[in-house]
C-alpha cells in the first residue's frame, strides 16, 4: 500500500492540517499535525509509522513551495507512546522531551507502551504484515525539548508545556498568539489514561491546573488534541476540572491495580516480539 492511500488530511484555517491513518482504526488511532510556517513547518506526533509520513505530505503538497523555508521539516513527538512515536525514525529533524530521549534513542517499546493488534489494522500497509512483529523503532532526537522552549516558525511561535501525567515527558506546543493548543495526550475528548507504567496521578493533577489557570486567564481559543476531535476551552476546562476532583483516593488505588496488570502484560507482550 501507497503512502498516498494510507493517509487522509484535512485542511483547517491557519496553516494547519490535520493528518489521519486511514486504516488504523482503534481508539489509539492518533491525530498528526502539521503547522506550515514562513521559515519553518513542524509535524507534531506522527502515528504508527507504518507508511511514509514525508513522502505522503510531499505528493500532497502541503508544504507549498518548500524552497522558502530556512529549515527541514521538524518533527515532534508529544509523547514517544506507539501510536504517536512510531513514525518519527522517518524525519531528519525530531524533538521530544528531555525525559523520555533514552526511551526513544533505545528503542524502547515498553515505555513506548507498543501494543498492536492485528484488528486494529483493517488493510495490510503491506504483504504478510502482521501486528506482532511491529516495533517503534529507535531514534537519536536532533531538539531535546523543556518547558518554556519556543520553536520559531518564523510568522508563528509554539511554546513548549512540559505537562507529565499521561507519561513522564508529556508536552503541549501552545501557539499563543493563536490561542491553539496542540495537547497531545494531556487532554483529549475522552477519559484520561494515567494507569500506563511511566503515568503519575500528582502529575496529572498539576497538569489539570495549569491547564484550568490557562483557560481562566483566556489563553486557549481552540485545543487541538492527540485523538478524536478538536474542542474550545470551555469543554478542556471541564475535563481537566473533571480530572482533579475524580482523582481521590479510590482512583488512586483501582488505578494502581491496573497499572501493574498493563505493566506486566507490555513486558510480556514486547519479550514475544523481540524474540
Amino acid at each position: 500500500m501507497s503512502a498516498t492511500d494510507w493517509y487522509a488530511h484535512k485542511s483547517l484555517e491557519n496553516g494547519v492540517f490535520w493528518i489521519q491513518e486511514r486504516f488504523y482504526e482503534s481508539r489509539n488511532r492518533a491525530n498528526i499535525w502539521l503547522i506550515r510556517g514562513s521559515h519553518q513547518d513542524v509535524v507534531i506526533d506522527t502515528g504508527l509509522g507504518l507508511r511514509s509520513l514525508p513522502e505522503y505530505i510531499n505528493s500532497k503538497g502541503l508544504l507549498g513551495d518548500y524552497s522558502k523555508r530556512k529549515n527541514p521539516l521538524l518533527a515532534i513527538g508529544t509523547h514517544v507512546h506507539f501510536d504517536h512515536s512510531g513514525g518519527l525514525h522517518q524525519f531528519q529533524q525530531v524533538g521530544v522531551h528531555k525525559a523520555e530521549v533514552d526511551a526513544l534513542a533505545n528503542g524502547d517499546n515498553f515505555e513506548t507502551v507498543t501494543w498492536l493488534s492485528d484488528r486494529e489494522i483493517v488493510e495490510d500497509p503491506a504483504p504478510g504484515w502482521r501486528a506482532r512483529e511491529y516495533r517503534v523503532k529507535a531514534v537519536t532526537p536532533t531538539h531535546i525539548l523543556q518547558e518554556g522552549d519556543v520553536i520559531n516558525l518564523g510568522d508563528r511561535q509554539l511554546t513548549v508545556l512540559h505537562m507529565p501525567g499521561h507519561s513522564r515527558g508529556s508536552i503541549c506546543l501552545h501557539d499563543r498568539e493563536n490561542k491553539m493548543l496542540f495537547s497531545g495526550d494531556v487532554a483529549y475528548d475522552g477519559s484520561m489514561i494515567d494507569w500506563l507504567p511511566y503515568s503519575r496521578i500528582s502529575d496529572y493533577i498539576c497538569s489539570c491546573e495549569r491547564l484550568v489557570k490557562m483557560v481562566d486567564k483566556e489563553e486557549i481559543d481552540q485545543v487541538m488534541p492527540g485523538h478524536y476531535n478538536t474542542f474550545g476551552s470551555k469543554r478542556l476546562h471541564r475535563l481537566a476540572s473533571n480530572y482533579i476532583a475524580s482523582a481521590g483516593a479510590c482512583h488512586r488505588a483501582s488505578t494502581c491495580l491496573v497499572k501493574s496488570i498493563a505493566s506486566l502484560a507490555l513486558r510480556a507482550s514486547n519479550s514475544r516480539s523481540a524474540c
